[in-house]
């Protein structure tokens, strides 16, 4: 399963000119040289993010840029995810060919991303912008095994602030996993205490109900500005997910043409008396759960996106914050797609 690493923060650089792409490249240089990347694969992670903003500013004018850490069967690694919605492209296979360009460059960005990148999957259609999901892994030759849970997050700041309000947190059990989105009250650095400390909650007890979960946290959110936190507990084995929210998180299952929406209760966790009641809702293998903040819209789609669906989860929620971002706060969305047979839906 790919987890995000609490020794390594994520990297969110909103791209408007070329100077950005040396700002993100320094920062993916220091978060491969924490997890421990040799000097010969931080630089490898270092040309991957250059081109990837780099084509950003050419191509589309302005974009995102975010970066976590991952572990994978004892593999660290780095995601990367270049997200701009300009003009899209024609052909894929054309414009990964070295020597092809459409801003009169030499070429070679996407053939060189692919070549370096342990993985990569391009999400674009004429028109509807590009996603492009790299991941650098911390050795070179064969890649960790596929993970059970793929997990897809984006987590970018309020523009102006440097620090994000809302953060997530997964944890395995012996039958399934639990999973965690908090938003702290307001934006900024003590909201982004309040929603770490929510994390530390399910960390502590990541086998528990959701609800045990919820009133841990209520108790660490006390000395906080408090938290808006929603808690999944997804049972493999049973195709369904216990959940419980505080606040205003939002959270669906997607499975084929259904869409479950699941319920929280209002109140602001580690403020006031808080009554955690827990839902249980079908969450079948392949089946995608979507959950994110308010700085999401909440009447999203993605049908008009045709083929999202057969992409990483990290794609869909990186095109779910692109398009339908409210823009005045940080914004977290969080996919993730149980094990199984995975079909367009």
């Amino acid at each position: 399963m790919e987890t995000l690493l609490s020794a390594a923060e994520p990297i969110a650089i909103r791209v408007e000119d070329s100077s950005h792409a040396a700002a993100a490249r320094m920062a993916v240089q220091g978060m491969a040289h924490g997890l421990g990347f040799n000097d010969a694969r931080a630089s490898d992670a270092a040309i991957v993010v250059t081109e990837a903003v780099s084509n950003i500013v050419k191509h589309a004018g302005r974009g995102i840029f975010v970066a976590r850490s991952l572990a994978r069967a004892g593999t660290l690694g780095i995601e990367m995810l270049a997200i701009d919605s300009g003009p899209g492209m024609a052909s894929l296979p054309a414009s990964s060919r070295d020597g092809h360009s459409t801003a009169g460059t030499p070429g070679t960005g996407l053939g060189a991303m692919g070549r370096i990148a342990s993985e990569m999957e391009v999400f674009t259609r004429p028109g509807d912008g590009t996603i492009v999901r790299m991941v650098v892994w911390e050795r070179r030759g064969v890649p960790p095994p596929a993970e059970d849970y793929q997990v897809g997050a984006v987590a970018l700041p309020k523009a102006g602030e440097t620090a994000c309000g809302d953060a997530w947190g997964m944890e395995t059990h012996p039958r399934g996993a639990t999973l965690l989105v908090a938003d702290g009250l307001g934006h900024g650095p003590d909201a982004c205490v309040a929603a770490q400390a929510a994390v530390d909650a399910l960390r502590r007890y990541p086998d528990e109900r959701p609800s045990r979960v919820l009133d841990v946290a209520h108790g660490m959110l006390r000395a906080t500005r408090g938290a808006a936190v929603a808690v999944m507990r997804h049972d493999l084995l049973a195709g369904t997910v216990a959940y419980a929210g505080i606040g205003n998180i939002a959270a669906v299952v997607l499975n084929g043409p259904d869409r479950k929406a699941m319920v929280s209760h209002n109140g602001i966790l580690g403020h006031g008396a808080h009554r955690a009641h827990e839902f249980e809702y079908a969450w079948p293998g392949g089946a995608l759960m979507v959950a994110h903040t308010d700085g999401l819209q909440s009447q999203w789609s993605l049908a008009e996106h045709s083929g999202i669906f057969g992409h990483h989860p990290s794609i869909i929620a990186a095109l779910l914050v692109r398009d339908y971002s409210r823009g005045r706060d940080d914004v977290t969305v969080l996919a993730v797609r149980a094990p199984g047979s995975r079909e367009e839906r």
